[in-house]
């Protein structure tokens, strides 16, 4: 999978030329204009790395960023801003933002950070994750590798909390069973696009209030499944 890049920028020109370059360079790019709508994108869906202006209207970047932390979301933060001032950058990194680039800027010097961050995240193009996750009644907690919902614990199979995390990784995004296949059961594996729908219908039954209704685990008709926060 590309790795998925949020470009969170007002400048029309600007974005034109850095989706362009992006997707030229095998980056999947979601593009925002505005401070507001570029937070819920990144609160919404999975990113592997987040391109983030400082001066945007209806929020600041360093708002963002500040709300993306104290969420725990790591999602790696490169700023771009015009300004130059050391003050506007220590602000920054403060807040959490990784990297800082000022305007105007080479494409091979993005790409170089670019590339250095991702490194660093450890990723690879993998979405970064939360040390926790919220949805509905139920709270995954990734590094103990446990499910509570209520205050009690949920009791998930490897393979069914494998499934989860991968399904969280990428809430908002369609995934097909194929690619389910090939991530969380391992190219030598030899399941069936049946065994993920029987997983997915045990997860739901774990996880969802009313399983035959489900409220995060939601399935696409013919194309596969999508996680909805």
């Amino acid at each position: 999978m590309n790795p998925r890049i949020l470009l969170i920028e007002d400048e029309p020109g600007l974005v034109l030329t850095l989706t362009d370059r992006l997707l030229a360079e095998c980056y999947t790019v979601d593009s925002r204009t505005d401070g507001e709508s570029g937070l819920a994108a990144a609160l919404e869906a999975a990113h592997d790395l987040i391109l983030l202006d400082l001066m945007l209207p209806r929020k600041s970047g360093l708002d963002i960023c500040r709300a993306l932390r104290r969420q725990d979301i790591a999602t790696p933060i490169l700023m771009l801003t015009a300004r130059g001032q050391l003050v506007d950058k220590v602000v920054g990194l403060q807040l959490g933002a990784d990297d800082y680039l000022t305007k105007p800027f080479e494409f091979p010097e993005l790409m170089a950070r670019i590339q250095a961050l991702l490194r660093r995240a450890g990723r690879n193009g993998a979405p970064a994750t939360p040390a926790t996750f919220g949805f509905g009644g139920a709270t995954v907690d990734f590094r103990a590798g446990q499910v509570t919902r209520g205050g009690q614990s949920v009791p998930l199979s490897a393979r069914e909390f494998q499934l989860l995390r991968y399904l969280i990784e990428r809430r908002g995004t369609l995934i097909t069973r194929e690619e389910l296949l090939r991530e969380v059961w391992g190219y030598d594996a030899l399941p069936t696009t049946r065994t993920v729908d029987v997983h997915v219908t045990w997860l739901r039954q774990k996880v969802e209030d009313d399983p035959r209704h489900p409220r995060f685990i939601l399935t696409l008709r013919g194309l596969g499944y999508k996680f909805s926060a």
